[in-house]
């Protein structure tokens, strides 16, 4: 499950920090109660504090905030919408104890590869354009601007039980959860769900997603 785009990889790494760096400079229009921006809103001060904490500076800290990072996104995050997504028609076929499994290595799976990496923040910066919301989905529209360049980032959030929770990221147009799907698909393709299952673990047990 490698994926070939490392750039791709690299650039999620980052999403969760510039987007806690960037959304204070939100207007009070974005933050009104219903607002699905809201959602990563909620984190700021919380990942802001964590990264700017001098008590946990220094890699021997490094675990500690990885995992306050972590508290505050699965908040935010529905990794079994997620894994559902990625899994695709697969999903249906599972027991319940199957895709109870799969949403804890999945979830891990992200974690390890894109949350993990904390360290790699170096100034990136967020700006919002708009958001739009129908029914029970949004998507929120931004740009990553790193060295000068403007990449396009969107957000698409599911209301559920009156919560905005994040299911997928697109960056150019690349949805995570899409590229997920067909590497998924392609072992499923080959392997049985078994196989799926072993080779998430192996990853999860290295703790990288490389």
């Amino acid at each position: 499950m490698k994926d070939g785009n490392t750039w791709y990889l690299k650039f999620f790494a980052v999403i969760i920090l510039t987007v806690a760096f960037s959304v204070m400079h939100l207007g009070t229009s974005h933050a009104a109660a219903g607002d699905p921006v809201v959602v990563i809103k909620d984190a700021v001060d919380e990942i802001i504090a964590i990264l700017q904490d001098e008590k946990l500076a220094g890699p021997t800290r490094k675990a500690e905030r990885k995992n306050r990072v972590v508290s505050i996104v699965e908040k935010k995050f529905d990794f079994r919408e997620m894994s559902m997504r990625a899994l695709a028609r697969h999903w249906r076929e599972r027991s319940p104890e199957e895709q109870d499994r799969f949403v804890s290595l999945f979830k891990k799976l992200l974690e390890n590869t894109y949350i993990a990496k904390i360290d790699t923040y170096s100034g990136e910066k967020v700006v919002f354009r708009k958001g739009a919301v129908q029914g029970n989905k949004a998507i929120v529209y931004s740009d990553l601007i790193r060295k000068n360049i403007e990449t396009p980032v969107n957000y698409k959030l599911k209301n559920s039980d009156d919560r905005w929770l994040v299911y997928d990221v697109e960056v150019e147009g690349v949805s995570l959860v899409n590229n997920y799907r067909t590497q998924f698909s392609s072992i499923l393709s080959r392997e049985n769900f078994a196989g799926l299952i072993a080779k998430l673990e192996e990853k999860v047990g290295k703790g990288t997603a490389e």
